[in-house]
């Protein structure tokens, strides 16, 4: 078996790794807390699906393919295909969007925090194993049994602890500590599913297909990105609809309206419009002039 690293820059990767699985747990967490207090059930699957990008795209498949960063075998180059680390991008969202979307409608019971755990869990234990795929070396990937079962446990276990936290959790405070408990988890599923791993050398060596770990890192930090400001764009553009409007999408009126809502152009051309002829705005009344004193008249002698 060839010698592996896993930890090739020290612990740049995993610390870096941590820090980005705990940021987007917790913009996961927030955006499930409005989800909770969403009135409406297009609102709701709105902020879960945020939720999902961010967990799923960020706190999982991002912190994957950071801590691969610091993954090397000397002996043989490591070499990423394109596709399937995209497919396991699509993997994680998926699955985890299931199971907000399972958990983030109807009642709460520990039940259905179970069953999409399980199944959230062996959606993430999929993206994982699908980015191991994806990754080519000058030789052959073997697992060990026990060792993939534990990960499997801990994806689970990882998958029911966030999912619970997303519909319990509130306050600022609260969701920190359950963000780094979530980054904890899911840090620990991916090195224990790391070292399941062990690598057999060809022949010959030298010869593997895909691009560089480095390489990676340009469309890591694009997805990212574009992914980050559309999670962004996505939140503003809804915390902006609920604060104008009520929960069935109708606008406010009364004085909360009026204090957020600047008069406008169109709206003066309305009111303009609505107006019955012949009437005219005034700022206020204009008080009638008192009349002129008569004087009395007086013969002028011819």
């Amino acid at each position: 078996m060839a010698e592996v690293h896993h930890f090739t820059y020290g612990a740049f990767n995993p610390i870096a790794a941590f820090l980005v699985a705990m940021l987007g747990s917790f913009l996961g967490l927030l955006s499930t807390g409005r989800a909770r207090s969403a009135r409406t059930r297009g609102r709701r699957s709105r902020w879960l699906i945020i939720a999902a990008f961010s967990i799923g795209g960020a706190a999982i498949w991002l912190m994957h393919f950071t801590a691969m960063l610091g993954f090397e075998v000397p002996q043989s180059p490591v070499r990423y295909s394109p596709e399937l680390t995209m497919l396991s991008l699509g993997l994680a969202v998926l699955a985890v969007g299931f199971g907000l979307m399972v958990v983030g409608h109807g009642r709460r019971s520990l039940p259905r925090v179970v069953m999409a755990g399980t199944l959230t869990g062996a959606g993430v234990l999929a993206m994982h194993y699908t980015g191991m795929a994806g990754m080519h070396v000058s030789g052959t990937i073997h697992y060990d049994l026990p060792m993939v079962v534990a990960s499997a446990i801990i994806a689970v276990v990882a998958s029911t602890t966030a999912l619970w936290f997303t519909v319990s959790v509130k306050g600022w405070a609260p969701m920190l500590g359950a963000a780094g408990i979530m980054a904890i988890a899911v840090c620990g599923m991916h090195y224990t599913g790391m070292a399941a791993m062990d690598v057999e050398l060809a022949e010959v060596t030298g010869q593997a297909t895909g691009i560089r770990p480095l390489l990676m890192i340009v469309p890591i930090t694009l997805i990212s990105a574009a992914t980050i400001l559309g999670v962004a764009l996505s939140a503003l553009q809804a915390m902006t609809e609920e604060e104008f409007t009520d929960g069935a999408g109708i606008p406010r009126r009364g004085v909360h309206a009026e204090n957020h809502h600047p008069w406008s152009l169109k709206q003066a051309s309305l009111s303009a419009v609505r107006r019955t002829p012949g009437s005219r705005p005034s700022p206020r009344p204009v008080p009638p002039r008192p009349a002129a004193a008569e004087e009395p008249l007086i013969d002028v002698p011819s």
